[in-house]
């Protein structure tokens, strides 16, 4: 029993989960300072059978929601979807600049190196709901990103 749970507590560090019918992995979410009211929060997910991801919640924020960000003529426009259909086996990725969680009404600031739970209820075909609990890393960049590349290069003029 004790290697089934240090397995789950490294699967929720390492931003992974699972549940019958779907992974979520590469899951973190963007720090947030004294007084910010909202951050984002981003994942891969793939569902084995066609899916819907209907709602997330966390002890965190007083608000969570998927939104969608989208270019409307040469405006960039945000707003929250009601569900996000999963088509079955295809990975479909909440990222900066698209599908997203947005943590709102923060009720405490949200610090690197640290975790924030969040739970992710899903729908089947059959309207049988499931939910995943994680652990969400709190990081400046997705893990396993690398830094973005410095030119070092000297120039002589």
């Amino acid at each position: 029993m004790k290697n089934i749970f240090t397995l789950s507590a490294l699967m929720f560090a390492l931003g992974l989960a699972h549940a019958q019918n779907v992974e979520v992995k590469d899951a973190w979410a963007r720090p947030s300072v004294q007084g910010q009211q909202a951050t984002g929060a981003f994942m891969k997910i793939t569902a084995k059978e066609k899916l819907q991801l209907l709602s997330v919640s966390s002890p965190v924020a007083g608000v969570a929601e998927v939104h969608e960000m989208k270019m409307e003529g040469s405006v960039m426009r945000m707003r929250a979807v009601s569900a996000l259909d999963l088509p079955a086996g295809q990975t479909v990725e909440l990222k900066p600049g698209g599908y997203h969680v947005m943590l709102m009404d923060l009720k405490t600031p949200l610090l690197k190196d640290t975790t924030v739970p969040l739970t992710l209820v899903f729908k089947d075909a059959k309207g049988v709901q499931s939910k995943v609990d994680m652990a969400l890393p709190i990081a400046i960049r997705a893990p396993g990103a690398s830094a973005p590349a410095m030119d070092h290069q000297h120039h002589k003029h």
